[in-house]
């Protein structure tokens, strides 16, 4: 985060910056199904954090509004109902479960993202299935890491990323598995 007036800017030091996020991360953050919070209260330098993601729901993303578009909808995703009128949803099977994560802030941090590895065992195309580590290189937001962003902004958008078709429905390991 930068600061200033007139065209002028100041870095907001890396403790400030993670003791804003530990604010925000104690109030709870938008819907409640993302967390997250220091390890170790003593820990002065405030690296190490554990993340919580409750898997996406699925979501309702269309309703036939009359016989024509039911028909429609049944000719292309076949589905239909005795009234003609039928809600698709989006199946993903994250739906419910609750995955813990790591991240670790390094001294270079917030220029430089964290590592990030899930403790709870998950099957993602980003996430290494032997170590648990998201990939920067398979994950857009430590790829195109800006110091703007924010552990918030990386639990989100793994949410999101476990909702997108290429991961909704990868069979999963059993839930309360761990790296």
């Amino acid at each position: 985060m930068t600061l200033g007036s007139a065209g002028s800017s100041v870095v907001v030091p890396r403790n400030f910056r993670l003791l804003e996020e530990l604010e925000r991360g104690e109030k709870g953050i938008g819907d409640g199904t993302v967390s997250y919070g220091m390890d170790d209260g003593d820990d002065i330098y405030m690296r190490s954090w554990t993340g919580t993601i409750i898997g996406p729901h699925n979501v309702k993303i269309a309703q036939g509004i009359d016989i024509y578009t039911d028909l429609v909808l049944f000719i292309l995703l076949g589905v239909l109902t005795d009234q003609f009128v039928c809600p698709l949803y989006v199946q993903t099977v994250h739906e419910g479960r609750i995955y813990q994560l790591k991240l670790f802030c390094d001294k270079d941090y917030p220029e430089k993202p964290p590592t990030v590895r899930f403790h709870s065992r998950v099957n993602m195309t980003c996430v290494n299935h032997e170590t648990g580590v998201v990939d920067p290189k398979k994950f857009g937001l430590l790829a195109n890491w800006q110091r703007e962003y924010t552990m918030e902004n990386i639990l989100v958008q793994l949410k999101k990323e476990m909702a997108a078709s290429h991961n909704r429905k990868l069979v999963q390991p059993p839930e309360g598995t761990c790296f």
